[in-house]
């Protein structure tokens, strides 16, 4: 099934709110302990129940508007709902810390099983929005590999040696911020390994 167009401001919405949604929430709640059924959660344990169903909603709209969701996008949403659900269970906020490792590890060793093969499943992914050369392709595809691999490390680190707080900062805004900033340093690559369009 092709994939229908919607508002750039809807989509966008519907991606990133449930992220801006759980920043909110936390910043209001962090401070707060909650008695429910005779246990006792924090405010981080309580807003990451909350980012779950949020974050299955918005999905689901978004696939509901456009009759599609990438690989990438069903990946995380599994990740959320069982790390987040680890979370909460054990009431243990560390599995939800973990969520990002886990996700920019998958990333890359996916990216990083095609390299091997000799093909870029990146390319798959975004040909219609870069037009690359295969040799662009292919060196675009390795260093987004070793990003996200560096990604996964640096989470590990903020998350074991930081507060919470400084956390939850450098999950919503620093790897997104991240993310942005390694497309735009790749200009050079894609003037260099612009493909030209076909007949």
């Amino acid at each position: 099934m092709s994939e229908k167009q919607i508002n750039g401001g809807l989509k966008t919405a519907l991606e990133l709110g449930p992220i801006l949604a759980f920043f909110v929430a936390y910043l209001w709640l962090k401070d707060r302990v909650f008695t429910i059924a005779g246990n006792e959660y924090d405010g981080f344990i309580v807003v990451t129940a909350g980012f779950i169903p949020v974050f299955l909603v918005s999905i689901g709209i978004l696939w509901a508007l456009t009759g599609h969701l990438s690989r990438m996008q069903v990946l995380t949403a599994i990740l959320i709902t069982v790390f987040g659900g680890l979370s909460v269970w054990f009431n243990d906020p560390k599995f939800f810390k973990m969520k990002p490792t886990i996700i920019y590890l998958l990333f890359g060793g996916i990216l990083g099983a095609g390299l091997l093969q000799g093909r870029s499943y990146l390319q798959s992914l975004m040909d219609t929005v870069l037009p690359l050369t295969r040799e662009g392709w292919i060196i675009l595809t390795r260093r987004l590999m070793l990003f996200f691999f560096g990604l996964a490390l640096l989470n590990e680190i903020v998350w074991r040696t930081q507060s919470e707080e400084t956390w939850v900062y450098f999950k919503t805004f620093g790897l997104t911020a991240a993310i942005f900033i390694f497309f735009i340093t790749q200009s050079k690559l894609f003037e260099a390994y612009k493909s030209e369009p076909k007949e």
